[in-house]
């Protein structure tokens, strides 16, 4: 059998174009400052702790805060992730009985996160755009109504596709109706943000907590992160703890070294001009062969701006599926994109991407659409094309964390309708729940449930077994 070193290898060998994380797609001179073994060390007199920074650490954070206009900003060994439950784990040292207003895209660290905290969540389900049939955008006037019965807002912006919902109307909302309330960023997928190519970052838009997945754009190693702090709404010294909690004792240095890195890189905005430049060309050259989403998509079905580093491909036009494409993609052309689905394929680029490898995938898809465009096509048929479709959560019985306490059972998965979820199950990548633990198993989470093998799941223990975990109760 063949080590996981020998597979690594092999894959690295192909040379594939990445459309995936992380951001620095192999690109060696992000790293040349960088010495592995060497650096690979625990914390030693001179280098400072993470968790106590006095020194080196404390000074490159400091220098991340100027860079992102942040009060404080903490490094994150844990990813992403970390900085999430984090931010709930401290919401929960200063509000108790009330509940937080969750976004229903938000990652599954963030239902880790409720577990953590024992929050109660009341999500803000999205909608779902028609074209592409995935949650894109967000009716945010619900997050309005919410507010004064909260204790803090959770948003996930952009969201893994790269639409961004309208942020400085929500915090100027906020600032109104409930000025103490905080307002909590997930901008994972949006560590990149600066200039004018781009959406505004969160912290600039007076956001008081963002996490930013540095990794998965910028030229951080994976699993590096930040936490950014701008705000008197939240309690430091217990946010500090409850990442002396979360995080590990032994934080890699590494890690750590890649995020200076990467603030050093996300300040020379040139480095994004030739990409989006080329990605116009793309959008411009199959305009009329596959679905795209862009700039034009803003304003329509909860959408208020598009990330244009995400490009998102509908392959209905095809007489092939996602599936089938990427393929084609992989063994003919050497393009890695980030996820696909049944019709659609997402392919990410990062501060490392090269002008070329847009070239190569514009062309790639040309030839793709030429070989196998379907004849007389005419576009999707739409039920709604003015509000798009709205979705219906399952119900909530219980909080995650009572579920998590709460006595389970493995029944099948046929058995399981109108059972109370034991686990919570979401479609990876992204992360995003079908079924969250404490909620009720319906009809249409039946569905998917049912429709397994089409997908890649996480969360869910019993897949192969076709079994589910719900509550004993």
């Amino acid at each position: 059998m063949d080590s996981l070193g020998q597979i690594l290898l092999e894959y690295c060998s192909k040379n594939r174009y990445s459309f995936h994380t992380p951001g620095h797609k192999g690109r060696r001179d992000f790293f040349a400052s960088l010495f592995f073994p060497d650096f690979d060390v625990t914390e030693l007199p001179g280098l400072d702790m993470l968790h106590n920074p006095q020194g080196v650490i404390a000074d490159a954070q400091r220098r991340a805060a100027e860079a992102y206009g942040a009060e404080e900003t903490y490094f994150l060994v844990n990813g992403a992730t970390v900085g999430n439950q984090a931010m709930l784990m401290t919401i929960m040292s200063q509000q108790k009985g009330k509940k937080v207003c969750v976004e229903r895209r938000a990652h599954q660290s963030v239902i880790n996160g409720l577990v953590i905290s024992g929050l109660t969540p009341e999500y803000i389900p999205p909608i779902i755009h028609p074209d592409f049939n995935l949650p894109l955008g967000l009716d945010q006037t619900q997050f309005a109504a919410k507010m004064v019965n909260t204790c803090a807002l959770h948003i996930t912006s952009p969201s893994y596709y790269g639409t961004v919902i309208d942020l400085e109307s929500i915090i100027k909302g906020r600032d109104l109706e409930a000025p103490a309330l905080p307002i909590l960023v997930d901008q994972a997928h949006g560590s990149h943000y600066i200039g004018n190519l781009f959406p505004p970052s969160a912290v600039t838009q007076g956001a008081d907590l963002v996490v930013h997945s540095t990794h998965k754009t910028l030229s951080a190693l994976t699993q590096a992160g930040m936490l950014h702090v701008k705000s008197e709404r939240v309690d430091r010294q217990f946010l500090k703890k409850s990442l002396e909690i979360l995080q590990t004792s032994s934080p890699s240095y590494l890690l750590m070294a890649s995020l200076e890195n990467a603030v050093n890189a996300y300040q020379k905005k040139h480095l994004w001009d030739d990409l989006y430049e080329e990605v116009a060309q793309l959008q411009e050259r199959l305009n009329g062969i596959l679905r795209i989403l862009t700039v034009k998509d803003a304003g329509k079905y909860g959408i208020f701006q598009v990330d244009w580093s995400k490009i998102l491909i509908n392959v209905s036009s095809l007489e092939i599926d996602a599936g089938q494409a990427v393929h084609i993609l992989r063994t003919s052309y050497g393009i890695e994109p980030e996820l696909w689905d049944k019709e659609n394929i997402l392919f990410l680029l990062g501060i490392g991407n090269q002008p070329e490898d847009i070239r190569i995938l514009r062309k790639a898809l040309g030839e793709l659409g030429k070989r196998y465009i379907r004849k007389n096509y005419s576009g999707k048929k739409i039920n709604n094309p003015r509000n798009g479709i709205r979705v219906s959560l399952p119900p909530m019985h219980l909080t995650p964390r009572e579920a998590w306490i709460t006595p389970k059972r493995n029944i099948k998965v046929k058995d399981a309708l109108g059972k109370i979820s034991g686990e919570t199950i979401s479609v990876y990548p992204p992360g995003i729940p079908v079924v969250a633990s404490g909620e009720e198993i319906t009809p249409c989470v039946l569905n998917l449930l049912n429709d397994a093998e089409a997908y890649n799941w996480q969360g869910w223990q019993g897949f192969e077994r076709g079994e589910i975990l719900v509550l004993d109760i």
